[in-house]
């Protein structure tokens, strides 16, 4: 018997991988976060499968859903939204999954933060512009930040930051960072990721909070701040400059 960790995708039923698909076909249990992942996954599943929406389930009711299937021999796909390496919850649950001696595998998803930048029809990373992107997001309720991940560290390099769970604490983001990028710094929310109610909304360091507090966004969605978001006139990158000689290109000196 195995536990398969599957990254479900950004939302739309179709950016699973085709793997995590398969895997969710074959296996007679499915644990899915049915807050998040939708229920359109949920045709992959065998006919008779056992589906259980974890939504309102603890920790410990998690574990007894896997000890279960352990004993009637049965592999669970269990589906976490995006993909299993940022905030997904997957390392408590692996955690417990050692104590009972369980099997496991992960596969990845698309995360949501690359469906948002698709949304937003932007490369993330600009030449000489931005060439990093850090992923973060601000302490709430599940857990805090550890000391030292504030958006004051992360912001001091004036690259690209992509700021998830912190919709709610807008206003915050806004404060922290407007000192280091300065008011017209762009900014981009991008709310349901690939989602039929996918919603983009474009502004600066100095008017985002009041075109939020115009129309409301109130979860699933990530910030983006950072300068390479309205670049326009960079630098190309020799990559493909046909002087620049690479070795897959065959060219001549």
């Amino acid at each position: 018997m195995t536990v398969h960790f599957i990254g479900a995708g950004p939302g739309a039923a179709d950016l699973i991988t085709v793997r995590g698909r398969d895997l969710i076909a074959r296996c007679e249990v499915c644990l899915y976060a049915g807050s998040i992942v939708p229920a359109e996954l949920l045709a992959y599943c065998p006919q008779g499968a056992r589906i259980v929406d974890t939504a309102p389930l603890s920790l410990d009711e998690i574990e007894l859903e896997f000890a279960s299937a352990s004993k009637a021999g049965k592999d669970v796909a269990r589906l976490h939204s995006g993909d299993l390496s940022m905030w997904s919850a997957v390392a408590e649950q692996i955690r417990r999954l050692d104590r009972l001696g369980l099997a496991y595998t992960l596969t990845p998803g698309v995360p949501a933060f690359a469906a948002a930048a698709a949304a937003l029809g932007r490369e993330l990373t600009i030449p000489e512009v931005a060439q990093s992107l850090v992923l973060t997001r601000v302490s709430g309720r599940a857990s805090k930040m550890p000391d030292g991940e504030s958006l004051a560290a992360f912001g001091a390099s004036g690259t690209t930051l992509a700021i998830h769970l912190a919709i709610h604490a807008l206003e915050r983001v806004v404060e922290e960072l407007m000192p280091l990028y300065g008011r017209d710094c762009p900014v981009a929310i991008v709310a349901h990721a690939s989602w039929e109610r996918e919603r983009i909304m474009r502004g600066t360091l100095g008017t985002i909070s009041g075109l939020a507090a115009a129309d409301p966004i109130e979860r699933t969605a990530i910030i983006f701040v950072g300068p390479g978001l309205a670049a326009e006139n960079f630098r190309e990158s020799a990559l493909y400059d046909p002087t620049y000689q690479r070795r897959f290109r065959g060219r001549g000196t």
